[in-house]
């Protein structure tokens, strides 16, 4: 989860390069609750890992660059 647009589009490109994602990440604009003023999202950069590669903390502390979080479904 990242708090714009910018941070997110950065961190999708940072993140092929860091980790070797060969997949592109999902950009997703997440809404805030009652809120459509595009300033009052925030962005979801969805990455698959269905084999267990990248590890937690490296991610954490990856989305914290852009004052993001990771999230889990």
């Amino acid at each position: 989860m990242l708090p714009d647009r910018d941070a997110a589009e950065e961190a999708a490109e940072a993140l092929a390069e860091r980790f070797g994602v060969a997949e592109e990440p999902q950009l997703v604009r997440d809404a805030l609750a009652g809120e459509d003023d595009a300033e009052d999202a925030q962005w979801l950069l969805v990455v698959e890992d269905p084999r267990g590669r990248l590890d937690p903390k490296e991610l954490d502390a990856f989305a914290g660059e852009w004052d993001g979080w990771r999230e889990e479904p």
